[in-house]
């Protein structure tokens, strides 16, 4: 399982474990599962989803390490 936190400026979004996270990035979608390699990338206009949740974005940016996914979005 993923440990995941989700962000805004203002406030925190979404803390939780997930199986899988889907994000829109530059070049195209892409699915982040557990013991992904460690990552860095920007996010464009889109949707993340969490396991069954979905988040609309703007774009944002992510940072994956350890099984952590750390989101920092602009809604």
């Amino acid at each position: 399982m993923l440990d995941v936190i989700i962000y805004n400026l203002e406030k925190v979004i979404f803390v939780g474990k997930a199986k899988s996270i889907i994000f829109p990035g530059e070049m195209g979608v892409f699915e982040v599962l557990p013991y992904h390699k460690p990552l860095l990338t920007r996010l464009v206009n889109g949707k993340i989803i969490v396991d069954a949740e979905v988040f609309p974005i703007r774009c944002g940016i992510v940072g994956i390490n350890h099984n952590k996914a750390t989101v920092v979005i602009e809604e």
